[in-house]
């Protein structure tokens, strides 16, 4: 069961079991101040017993720990088995030597995602040593897809007719986080269109104003089926996306069968 699902069944009150104890976990990392058991069982709409339980069944495991206020947060056993299998993963071992190089070229952060659903979810973010810029992004975090270099790329990859595209957005409207998001079915099939016919995706303020991004397929775990996507995101007034597009042969370079 993914986080979105587990969210929406949470939403619905149908949790039982081992999935509640799941929801409390996935519930817990949205508060890095911490939760009160209170305010925990509105969000999850169960009794206070019910999560009370779950949340001590995470604390025997070290997934929960409590504050001196008696907040709950997620527990240090959690955090060093997920960090410890983030770090030792393949792809992850691959791709922070491609994060680098393109850093020490540009002065810009790098990033590796995958697609999800509507979302991309950020598998490794690397920020150049000097002159960084902080963006929103995090490792484990997301953005919607059809505003996103990579996401649109890697949507690219599937959504090859106008149909297709619908079917995808379905009857939920399409986030617009600023006013140069695309926002209709029309507008996101004729981008596939063009990120299909260029062979990479391209951003433009579209989540974050001022922000661009150039982003390329990545073979991390096979050099012929695409495990993700590589972006390089920069303020647009110091690497215009058109820099980057004129750069792209150094790009794929860089970025060229890292599974090898």
């Amino acid at each position: 069961m993914t986080g979105v699902e587990i969210d929406s069944v949470a939403a619905e009150g149908k949790l039982v079991g081992s999935d509640r104890v799941l929801a409390v976990l996935a519930e817990l990392a949205k508060h890095p101040n911490g939760i009160g058991l209170e305010e925990m069982a509105r969000a999850m709409l169960s009794p206070k017993p019910t999560v009370h339980r779950a949340l001590a069944s995470l604390r025997r495991a070290g997934f929960a720990s409590q504050d001196g206020y008696g907040r709950y947060l997620l527990g240090d056993e959690f955090l060093r088995l997920a960090f410890a299998h983030h770090e030792a993963r393949p792809d992850h071992i691959r791709v922070m030597a491609v994060l680098k190089a393109l850093c020490d070229r540009y002065g810009e952060t790098a990033h590796y995602a995958v697609l999800d659903g509507r979302s991309i979810v950020y598998r490794a973010k690397l920020d150049p040593s000097v002159g960084a810029v902080r963006l929103t992004s995090v490792v484990g975090g997301r953005n919607p897809a059809h505003c996103t270099a990579i996401g649109k790329l890697l949507l690219a990859e599937t959504l090859r007719t106008e149909q297709e595209v619908r079917d995808w957005v379905g009857d939920r409207p399409l986030a617009t986080p600023t006013e140069r998001s695309i926002g209709t079915v029309e507008q996101l099939h004729a981008e596939l269109v063009r990120v299909r016919e260029n062979g990479y995706g391209i951003e433009d303020g579209e989540t974050e104003p001022g922000v661009n991004c150039l982003a390329v397929l990545a073979y991390l775990n096979s050099p012929t089926v695409p495990s993700g996507a590589i972006s390089i995101s920069g303020l647009a007034y110091r690497t215009p996306v058109q820099k980057l597009v004129d750069d792209l042969p150094a790009i794929r370079a860089i970025t060229a069968n890292p599974a090898r």
